[in-house]
């Protein structure tokens, strides 16, 4: 299996993470895909490939202009007024206020932003773009031929709707690539979110579409960020009702639960037939995740890849969470190596 990584992802280098009211050292971090990327080498996967670099049109098809205008500007921005230290909101468009978008940063930044532990920096659109560089490349490998792919991308990206950034997400990835494969003649795409975090930019850009069949499978949000999308009763509005599926768990989640709800997506996503299968790969379910709390082991990971492979799909895997870094390369890797049957 092909992996595409750039070296580019280290433009973004945050110092700053809001959490429990202090800054903290951030969870999403360079060394995350690195881990990764060590793991893809040692267990000899497959040839490791920079991306392509691709325009902007293909983002622009899930993303709103002015939002990936700002993206670009953004820090540009932020410096020009003065700012010390890294971009982080401070309002939001709350009830009863009006959604516009404001000619301050501060405002802007609120409006595009939907949570605070998001900090925008200096490299952070270098290294977004170039996220979305390498999962377009692994999908046009996948579109050319190729069984499967992995998209080692850096940062991710399934948290980020048409026109707003958080959870560590900017351009969503996994969006992007299923829109380009509808774009290069597929009828019907399936996106299958495994991050422990519901995928709620995925699922609003495509929430009132059938050519997208999205499903997560994630914490409850009464409990698990990002807390307000990602409910069960939550499938689909206009033409898009019933192509959306949330699955939803509580603490301490076991692999043997989470496993039925595996083989209720699958199921589900046979009977859709779709023409290829974007895998949101989240390994943050892991038992011993700084941020999560599912009970996810190691070996439970080649289980997962090889339910996957059953599907018989076209498949390309999108890099999105994992936050304890000693593990996420064994983790991640494990997903890939079920699916090719190197169970270890």
């Amino acid at each position: 299996m092909k992996t595409y990584f750039s070296p580019l992802h280290h433009k973004r280098t945050v110092t700053t993470e809001l959490d429990g009211g202090i800054l903290v050292d951030p969870y999403e971090k360079p060394s995350r895909v690195e881990t990764v990327l060590a793991r893809v080498q040692l267990q000899q996967l497959g040839p490791v490939l920079e991306p392509e670099t691709f325009s902007l049109e293909p983002i622009l098809r899930v993303h709103d202009a002015g939002y990936i205008d700002f993206l670009q500007s953004c820090w540009q921005e932020w410096k020009a007024a003065g700012k010390p230290g890294e971009a982080i909101p401070a309002i939001w468009p709350a009830r009863g206020m009006r959604q516009r978008v404001p000619k301050d940063i501060d405002g802007r930044l609120g409006y595009y932003c939907f949570c605070a532990e998001t900090s925008v920096t200096e490299g952070t659109w270098e290294a977004v773009k170039a996220s979305a560089d390498v999962a377009l490349s692994a999908r046009k490998a996948v579109q050319a031929g190729d069984r499967a792919a992995f998209a080692l991308c850096r940062p991710p990206g399934h948290h980020a709707s048409s026109d707003q950034l958080g959870g560590y997400c900017f351009i969503n990835n996994a969006a992007v690539s299923a829109q380009a494969f509808l774009d290069d003649g597929a009828k019907r795409v399936a996106i299958l979110d495994v991050d422990f975090h519901h995928g709620n930019g995925t699922q609003s850009i495509f929430y009132d579409r059938s050519d997208v069949l999205t499903i997560s499978l994630h914490g409850n949000p009464d409990y698990a960020f990002p807390h307000f999308l990602g409910f069960e009763d939550e499938t689909g509005e206009g033409e898009g009702e019933g192509f959306n599926l949330n699955l939803c768990y509580d603490p301490g989640t076991p692999f043997s639960e989470w496993q039925q709800g595996l083989e209720q997506a699958c199921q589900r996503i046979a009977d859709y037939q779709p023409d290829a299968l974007v895998v949101a790969l989240g390994v943050d379910t892991f038992e011993d995740d700084p941020i999560s709390f599912f009970k996810l082991t190691s070996k439970d990971y080649l289980t997962m890849g090889a339910r996957i492979e059953q599907l018989g799909l076209p498949t390309l895997f999108t890099m999105e969470g994992g936050y304890d870094v000693d593990a996420i390369g064994v983790n991640a890797v494990n997903v890939l190596e079920g699916f090719e049957g190197r169970q270890a």
